[in-house]
């Protein structure tokens, strides 16, 4: 524990810089932790806040540019594939067509503090083509919010922060064991969850091509477009004869919809 202390001391603005840069690249890496201890150092005058603040936004900054990017160019492809590697692929669109939907681009502001949203607002700003400055500006303020809530907690409980550190060094290779561990049994039950979930719902699935076949011999198919309305901007496209009928006019209005014929919902 000793040596990771200092070596955060000699190398941490370097360290903030790397981890808060791949962290918002996409890889699994939470950063508040190391946010909390860049704090507790700053009370201690061993780093200086001010560039805590500095290097931290700068590399959420160029990272969440490269994915803004990536999203003018990619369009909504890179959402599925964002979708898809995160550990909710089931919910994480849906989740984040509630909270852009209510929020627009300020969804920017509290994107880093919401699991899935933020690696995927950055793209999302993009494929909505969102000016930069404006971008720019948004994303700024997030990432500065961000990584004050955690600084500044961690400079204002230092001594909090290194009693816990004291403890958890006296476990030793416990640590380093329960920690990972811990971790490894959560990704293992999402994904057991998810392979059951994906089980029970092939049975109630209908592919495209059966629609079409279904369509075409000119069964009475009622079809639902439950998209959210600023899907429509990125994906404009409807299928022939479908009423749109977004998710939340499902849930409120269903006693609506007739039953006298077959329901097909289409959601992405």
């Amino acid at each position: 524990m000793d040596a990771t202390i200092n070596f955060l001391i000699d190398n941490g603005y370097a360290v903030l810089f790397g981890w808060v840069l791949f962290e918002q690249l996409g890889l699994p890496i939470p950063s508040a932790p190391l946010f909390l201890a860049a704090g507790a150092l700053a009370h201690v005058g061993h780093l200086n806040l001010a560039l805590i603040f500095c290097v931290t936004i700068t590399a959420s900054l160029l990272s969440d540019l490269c994915w803004y990017q990536i999203g003018r160019v990619r369009g909504k492809k890179v959402l599925s594939f964002l979708c898809r590697i995160s550990l909710n692929p089931d919910t994480c669109l849906r989740d984040i067509k509630k909270i852009f939907t209510r929020l627009g681009g300020r969804s920017l502001l509290v994107a880093k503090f919401v699991p899935g949203l933020n690696t995927v607002a950055p793209p999302l700003a993009g494929i909505f083509h969102m000016g930069l400055l404006q971008f720019i500006l948004l994303d700024g303020l997030g990432a500065f919010f961000w990584v004050g809530v955690f600084a500044i907690l961690g400079y204002q409980f230092s001594h909090q922060i290194e009693y816990i550190a004291i403890h958890i060094a006296r476990l030793g290779v416990w640590a380093a064991v329960v920690v990972p561990g811990g971790l490894a049994i959560f990704i293992a039950w999402k994904y057991f969850h998810r392979r059951r979930f994906l089980h029970e719902l092939a049975t109630a699935r209908i592919t495209p091509e059966e629609v079409k076949q279904r369509l075409d011999r000119g069964e009475d198919l009622l079809i639902l477009d439950v998209r959210a309305p600023f899907e429509f901007s990125t994906d404009p496209f409807i299928i022939p004869g479908a009423l749109p009928f977004p998710l939340e006019q499902l849930e409120r209005n269903h006693h609506k919809i007739p039953r006298d014929r077959d329901i097909v919902l289409c959601c992405y």
